[in-house]
């Protein structure tokens, strides 16, 4: 049981980084940079990466947009639905991979459910369109899709792991 708890509390802090990295850099391109202020919310940093501000209405990559506030709420209590059953799993949790796949989805959909309650939107502003990637995206969107694949890739080893057995 005592490992649990370690694994447990490991993904919980993965989920504390991530939102307060996303909350910090969206904090730093709304107030510092005053990104949404610039011409076309745009500041071109490299050949390959830039910086775009974009409200974002919709869930991920803007797909399914949410312009009223019933569908605000229902995205919200959707989010809250999937980071309970989420924590679940993590408190179920016997393999430090998972925990940190578990942690990085809780903290990313925490992190834009945070905006979608302030804002009533979510802030975009990772920008790699100059690579023809055409989605603006943020830190918490990133961590969701690092922990998916994390998720993917440890449910694969476990698999692999007991069929050796």
């Amino acid at each position: 049981m005592a490992e649990k708890t370690v694994f447990l509390r490991f993904g919980f802090a993965i989920a504390a980084l991530v939102i307060a990295l996303d909350q910090v850099s969206k904090y730093w391109v709304l107030n510092i940079l005053h990104l949404r202020d610039k011409p076309f919310g745009h500041v071109e940093l490299s050949p390959v990466f830039d910086l775009t501000f974009v409200w974002n209405k919709g869930v991920s990559f803007g797909l399914f947009k949410a312009d009223s506030l019933a569908a605000r709420l229902l995205l919200l209590a959707f989010g809250l639905t999937v980071v309970a059953v989420l924590s679940y799993w993590l408190l179920t949790s016997t393999r430090k991979f998972g925990a940190l796949a578990l942690g990085l989805i809780i903290g990313g959909a925490l992190g834009n459910m945070i905006d979608r309650a302030r804002f009533g939107m979510v802030v975009d502003f990772i920008d790699f369109s100059d690579i023809h990637f055409i989605w603006v995206f943020n830190v918490a969107d990133s961590a969701i899709s690092i922990g998916v694949v994390l998720m993917l890739l440890d449910v694969w080893l476990a698999e692999r792991q007991q069929k050796s057995v």
